[in-house]
């Protein structure tokens, strides 16, 4: 395995203390796994390629890190006692903020092993799903964005897929303080034009 120096780069001088130990692991791991597993640079962060196809992205935000499989839409996270965390951070396992938010090292290796799987079958990802229709706006979300022009008129040019990004993260909320919180967030966001994931579009 060779090593990328763009990535050990990344690591001593784009991120923060905290996810440096979280980097660092991540890529012993899934190096662990398979020596055909190649590294570069893509969309800007460090990347882990299985016959010059992306399995997995990891990176490092101001205050968290993230391990992004390509194509865990089609893995069982449910069978490795994982919790699906979409919506919370770019992938499905959510914000890393310390080594103790990392999965098992069993569950790495699993996920690692069942990326390779994917690719090695040679078939496409999954067709997406066909877009549905934008959920009904909560009352407050509505009400909120009638009283600011300038968001309401992002909201409603937005595709139905930005749009309904927004509406599911509110309605989503289980409490009314939470759900507050973000309408004000939401509001915020887009007055200033930004998507609900606009963090993550550059990563």
């Amino acid at each position: 395995m060779t090593r990328d120096p763009r990535i050990d780069a990344y690591i001593e001088e784009r991120t923060g203390a905290f996810a440096q130990p979280i980097l660092r692991h991540i890529r012993a791991m899934l190096h662990g796994v398979d020596d055909a597993i190649e590294e570069g640079i893509k969309w800007g962060a460090p990347a882990f390629l299985y016959k010059g196809r992306t399995l997995a992205i990891m990176a490092s935000f101001k205050e968290h890190a993230v391990l992004s499989f390509s194509r865990d839409k089609e893995f069982d996270l449910e069978g490795l006692g994982l919790e699906d965390k979409a919506g919370d951070a770019m992938g499905r396992l959510g914000r890393i903020e310390s080594m103790d938010d990392l999965p098992p090292d069993d569950a790495i290796v699993a996920l690692t092993r069942q990326a390779i799987a994917l690719e090695k079958t040679g078939l496409p990802k999954k067709a997406k799903k066909p877009a549905v229709a934008v959920p009904p706006l909560p009352e407050p979300f509505a009400e909120a964005l009638a009283v600011n022009r300038e968001a309401q008129a992002v909201f409603d040019g937005f595709p139905p897929g930005a749009r309904r990004d927004y509406v599911e993260w509110i309605a989503g909320a289980k409490r009314e303080a939470t759900r507050d919180k973000r309408i004000a967030t939401a509001v915020e966001w887009l007055a200033e034009g930004k998507k609900r994931n606009w963090k993550y579009e550059n990563c």
